[in-house]
This record gives C-alpha cells, structure tokens and sequence, in this order.
C-alpha cells in the first residue's frame, strides 16, 4: 500500500466542551449507536501494528474527537511506544493530534514537544468571535482556557496551528479576528466553514454561514493576507496555500479541492473504520479494526460506492474558468439546487465571486510566494 494516513478517535464524541455548531455531535446522533466508547490499549496496538505493516514510505496518526485528550495522555504514551514496537519497516511516522485546548496543562506541552507531535488548537478569533459559540459545560464561554493553552505550546516550543470555525458571525468580522491572530503571532491558520445537521436546509441554522457572508469573508481575509504578503509577511492560511499551489501547478493537499472523496480510514473508538470524518454514519462503514485489514477495506464495495457518489461533476462546472480551483468543493458541501441533478457546491456563488474579482491578485500572490520559494527578494 503507499503511505497511510489515520484518523483516530480515541474518545469517539466525548467531549469537555459543548460548541453550538459541532457536526461530530449531530453524526452521532444520526447513527444507531452515538458514542461508541473509549479506544483500549489492546485495539490501539492493533491498529497501530496493522497501520505500519500496511504502509510504505510514511504513516500518519491524527487523532480528533469529540476530544480526544480525554482518554488520558497515558494513551498516547502507549501510542508511541507501539509505534517503536512495531515499526519494522522503519517508516516515518507522523503524528498530530486536533484539541480544543480545554484541558491542557504542562505536561501535555512537554509531550507533545518531545514527540514532535503537531498540534491543531480550536480558536474562533477574539474572546467575543470565540465565546459566542465554545462553551464548557456550565455554558460559560472558554476563550481564556485556550489562551492559556497556546501560550503554553509558545513556552515549550510545541507545533501548532490554529483551527477557526467559520459561521456567519465570524465571516463578517474576519477582520477583528485576523489581525488578532496576528497580533498573538499565530502564523499558521485554517478556516473551516462551519457544517449546518443532516436534517436541516441549509441556512437554517441560528449559526449558518450564508452564501453572501461567505464570499466576504473569502474577499476580505485574502485582501488582509495578500497586504501583508506583499510586505513580506507571509501567513500560511490552508485554502490560500492550496490555491495558490494549484496556481503553481501543484495538486492540493486537502481533499475538499480534489474533485473526489478518498478513504482517510477514520477509525471509531471501538474500531469500526469509516471513509471520512464527515460521514462516520452507519451505512458508511468499512470494517473494524482486528477482523478487516486496512487493505481489504480500501477495496471493499462501500469505499469503492462513497467515492464513485463524490465524482459526477454538474454541467455548469464543466465550463466553468475556476473549476480547477473548486473542483465542486466538499461533498458534504454540495447540495441539489434548481435543475441540477448532481449534488453541487452550496458556496458555489460565493466561490466564484471572490475568484472573478480576486483573479489578477491571486496570480500575483503565487508569483511573489514562488520568489519566496526561491529565495529572491520582496521588489
């Protein structure tokens, strides 16, 4: 097999926080058993044993929730430990792991830092941005908790980025949120827009991002970054690299700019393993870790069907100038609109508007970051 890439959660939706907009709370509560238990070190050896006698050349290990430093950071010792066991071939191993920084203290810094784990910290921008929608149990908002973690990662030297939620609320002051992000250093960033549940239309939600706040958003956090790149600033924000590097020439990294889905192996506390995070729903499930090998479920009937549904492009699209940019987006972003027959991008407008007024700028970014690759200076 060539190199996998596992996304594990250890504490299935458990989690020490209560967000308004989490979608893995309304996947579990669309599947016949919502929280399917903590990972044992029993099934983590085994996925870990399976995982590297599986892969060639890298293994990737990221671990999200629900929250999943819940299980403990002895897990994650045991975690490194199976990793040495059982690493015959001498792979790399990559490990990192998403956390809403809610329970961190020291010594997960230190392990963190000596295990060269890299971090994803959950932070929606300025306290108000933040707190409006993470809270803890009490309802009471988390803002300070998180700071205090990411200050703690700056003091130990952790590798870290930060995760920021896009609802229609933080679309429209994305400009107090970034430079806010710049202010406290944070040079590494990715913006998600937040997912509305299964069962609602889309916009109906008290949170949703709608099409019109989206394309905002998208135009006025790229004219703040390529203002700053211009004056030889460069933060690396996840869906500006990617398109900046299609732009190059080269093929994007994150999966929603692929055109197509692919099997992640997104594993279950319990071992079941499904195709994607956004779909741990019972019809998507490939197998289970200790009675299916990896490599008999990324060839199993319902890997083959989730990633034949992702790949019907609308007509519209077939033409469209940008399509190589968009690629009809996420599939659990597109929706059936007008006469379309096939399921297409519900930010579809949005996209192509910044697209269209963006397009000269956007060229010239990619050309000042080629130069930067280079090594030539800023004109």
């Amino acid at each position: 097999m060539p190199p996998i890439h596992l996304l594990i959660k250890p504490a299935s939706a458990a989690c020490n926080m209560v967000c308004e907009y989490c979608f893995y709370n309304d996947v579990a509560a669309n599947r016949l058993c919502g929280f399917k238990g903590f990972m044992s070190e029993e099934l983590l050896e085994n996925l870990v044993k399976d995982a590297l006698s599986h892969a060639d050349g890298i293994c990737g290990f990221a671990f999200q929730g629900g929250e999943p430093t819940l299980v403990g950071l002895d897990f994650y010792r045991r975690l490194i430990e199976f990793q040495q066991k059982h690493n015959h071939k001498k792979l790399r191993i990559h490990n990192s792991i998403q956390t809403n920084g809610f329970a961190i203290n020291a010594e997960w810094a230190e392990f963190f830092r000596s295990h060269q784990f890299l971090v994803g910290l959950s932070l929606d921008g300025t306290r108000q941005l933040h707190d409006h929608n993470r809270h803890d149990k009490k309802g009471s908002g988390t803002f300070a908790r998180v700071m205090e973690t990411a200050r703690l990662f700056d003091e130990y030297q952790v590798a870290y980025n930060i995760l920021s939620v896009v609802t229609g609320q933080n679309a429209r002051h994305i400009e107090s949120s970034y430079r806010f992000f710049r202010k406290q250093g944070f040079e590494y960033l990715q913006f998600i827009p937040c997912l509305e549940p299964f069962a609602d239309e889309k916009g109906n939600a008290g949170y949703a991002l709608t099409i019109e706040d989206y394309q905002y958003f998208l135009t006025k956090l790229f004219d703040l970054w390529f203002l700053d790149l211009k004056q030889g600033k460069y933060i690396s924000i996840r869906h500006l690299d990617n398109w900046i590097g299609i732009l190059l020439g080269r093929p994007p990294e994150a999966c929603s700019m692929q055109g197509r889905c692919s099997v992640q192996f997104v594993v279950e506390g319990n071992g079941e393993v499904y195709p994607c995070d956004f779909y741990v729903l019972d019809q998507w499930l490939l197998g289970k870790i200790g009675e299916n090998s990896l490599a008999q479920m990324q060839t199993s009937e319902t890997a083959k069907r989730f990633i034949a549904e992702s790949v019907p492009l609308p007509e519209d699209c077939k033409s469209c100038r940008y399509v190589q940019l968009c690629r009809n987006g996420c599939k659990r972003e597109r929706a059936l609109t007008g006469e379309q027959n096939v399921p297409k991008l519900y930010y579809c407008q949005a996209v192509k508007g910044f697209f269209s007024s963006r397009e000269k700028e956007l060229e010239e970014a990619a050309a000042i970051i080629l130069r930067m690759v280079r090594g030539q200076k800023q004109p």
